[in-house]
């Protein structure tokens, strides 16, 4: 009985994620014909990944002020869970710059009784990110990430990177212990507020740490940088520390260890998200945002290496489904990692199991760090220098200076995420960049202008120079573009400015390209025939589509078109993929039955977006 309702129950679930184009559990494809040649392969790159992973993963947790093992979860458990799920097979998931910060930055402007229990509210924020990443998926709303501009994402991550600098600094310097607030201003004030707490030690490991950082990223790329700097630099101040070299350096901040209680499962605490509603939604909002535009855009950066066919719900499915399990552990947020998934493809990784192995590899390492006493070995400053020198590398001149240059839209977007980020929290910064480009778009895409056409001498088309010159009977209105709510109302008084000319008896509106018409724009359409025919002419419809045509006839505005017609006649001609220009034809036949003649001057206009 109990396996019947099982099989049921996958038959079901598959079947809902088909209806999404989601797959339950694509890891089990990679079974077929899986070689220990390949488990080799991925067991090397798996190796390599989780040694980067966990030093990386300690540093993002640094700079969201939380202790080391929040990142270590989230560089083993998320590691591990994505690829059953994911369709690019070498992206890598764990913690990230984005999702760390933007955590950091909630909890410095959140009220209090967040700001004390992060261990209550860290998995509850993770867990319903990854809940709305998996709901996303299903109703595919990574499509809308395509109205995400990368001037959006150049300004928040270089604002990001500044409060990173700004926040990290004061541990290089020895100021621990100080309340800095939440935005650029107020960090950078409580650095030179209290200047008389630095101390010469941690300068001194912090600037050895990044003498160090520069020629390993550069010349020795093969290495784990952090692990290796974390290491030596553990290493020179353990020396440095003891008696006989002068104990300077005894009294130097450590990082905090962990046990094995604190990986303890727990499950997120559900019931909070009532009480602190109004704090918890933006930021859950935003984790999930990010985590799925960081997936997205690795999935397509390692596809294109791969081959894989790109499939950006199940890669949201599977960076929801990882944050979900991670929420049950001591986890930051998960996301696809620029870094560890190139390291995982140029590693030679040959299937998702490269990425389950490293999993595994950072549980047995954070099985050996809960019970051996060395996280307590690293200096703060050493792991907040690593944390200002990986910021820096955020830094993209290259972005900055396309963004900046490419149009003033793109500038102005860029700057206002930019101060937005150093102002506000980070979960409302990065979507009031997206509502500013959005703005502008709409902006943009909802002002046509109408350019005239007319017959010279000759019967040639051309533009009219000159407005005296017109003298239409028929006038043809090409409808261009986007009809969407934005620019309902600037056609609709546009067209009711030509219909206005004295000598015009007939408007032909053709609209055989226009597209996404709504109730704004059908309203607007309808208010236009009704204003025409107040002014004693007539309209006439053409080449409009069968989309066009259901829209109008749904709406009631067909009936108010054709009001005054005889049987057999018609004021609108759909559009014949034959011949395009037949239903053009057509309507100018009927504006001359509706004059009384076969002879009238004709002007065409044709609407261009500027």
């Amino acid at each position: 009985m109990l396996a019947t309702r099982l099989q049921r129950g996958w038959a079901g679930l598959r079947r809902i994620a088909a209806q999404g184009m989601i797959d339950p559990l694509p890891i089990r494809h990679a079974l077929a014909g899986y070689t220990f040649g390949k488990a080799g392969r991925d067991l090397k790159a798996a190796t390599d990944v989780a040694l980067v992973g966990l030093p990386q993963g300690m540093a993002f947790a640094a700079m969201a002020g939380l202790d080391s093992i929040y990142g270590i979860m989230a560089a083993t458990v998320g590691t591990f869970i994505a690829p059953f799920f994911t369709k690019c097979s070498l992206t890598v998931s764990g913690p990230s710059n984005a999702t760390a910060f933007m955590l950091a930055s909630f909890f410095l402007a959140s009220s209090p009784a967040i700001q004390s229990q992060p261990h209550i509210f860290v998995p509850l924020i993770v867990f319903m990110a990854g809940l709305f990443c998996v709901i996303g998926a299903f109703v595919k709303a990574t499509e809308m990430l395509q109205f995400v501009s990368r001037s959006v994402l150049v300004g928040y991550v270089t604002g990001a990177a500044t409060l990173i600098i700004a926040s990290q600094s004061r541990y290089v310097l020895g100021i621990n212990d100080v309340e800095a607030g939440s935005s650029f201003f107020t960090m950078t004030s409580a650095i030179f507020s209290n200047l008389e707490m630095v101390q010469w030690q941690p300068i001194v490991l912090g600037l050895l740490s990044f003498a160090l950082f520069i020629p390993l990223k550069k010349y020795l790329k093969r290495l784990p940088t952090f692990a290796v700097i974390l290491v030596v630099m553990s290493l020179l101040n353990w020396v440095l520390s003891q008696p006989w070299a002068g104990g300077h350096f005894a009294g130097v901040r450590m990082l905090k260890d962990f046990t094995m209680s604190d990986l303890v499962c727990r499950a997120p605490a559900l019931g909070e998200l009532a009480d602190h509603i109004n704090e918890l939604i933006p930021v859950i909002v935003g984790i999930a945002f990010l985590s799925t535009l960081e997936q997205t855009v690795m999935s397509k950066t390692i596809s294109a290496k791969t081959g894989d066919t790109v499939n950006l719900n199940q890669d949201t499915f599977a960076v929801g489904m990882a944050n979900m399990g991670s929420a049950l552990t001591t986890s930051l947020p998960c996301s696809a990692s620029l870094t560890r998934s190139m390291l995982n493809y140029t590693a030679g990784a040959a299937t998702r199991f490269s990425g389950v192995f490293c999993g595994l590899i950072c549980l047995g390492i954070t099985f050996i760090l809960a019970n051996f006493p060395l996280i307590s070995k690293i200096p703060h400053s050493v792991l907040a220098a690593l944390v200002l020198a990986n910021a820096i590398s955020l830094y993209d001149k290259k972005l900055l200076r396309i963004c900046l240059r490419a149009t003033k839209g793109d500038a102005t977007v860029l700057l206002i995420t930019f101060v937005s980020a150093l102002l506000l929290p980070l979960h409302i910064a990065i979507f009031v960049g997206v509502i500013v480009s959005v703005s502008l778009f709409l902006r943009k895409a909802a002002k046509p202008e109408l350019v005239e056409y007319t017959f010279d001498d000759a019967g040639t088309l051309r533009e009219l120079d000159s407005p005296e010159h017109r003298l239409p009977q028929i006038s043809i209105v090409h409808v261009e573009g986007d009809l969407f709510f934005g620019a309902a109302d600037l056609f609709r008084r546009q067209v009711a400015r030509i219909a206005e000319d004295p000598s015009l008896a007939v408007v032909v509106l053709r609209m055989r390209n226009a597209r996404n018409l709504d109730a704004t724009s059908v309203c607007a359409l309808e208010e236009l025939i009704r204003f025409i025919r107040e002014k004693k002419r007539h309209i006439i419809i053409s080449g409009a589509g069968r989309k066009v045509f259901r829209i109008l006839k749904k709406s009631g505005v067909i009936d108010v078109l054709q009001e005054g017609c005889a049987k057999g006649e018609s004021n609108i001609f759909l559009v014949e993929p034959r011949n395009p220009n037949m239903s053009t034809r057509k309507a100018l036949m009927r504006a001359q039955q509706l004059l009384g003649t076969r002879q009238a001057d004709i002007s065409i206009y044709t609407t261009q977006s500027k």
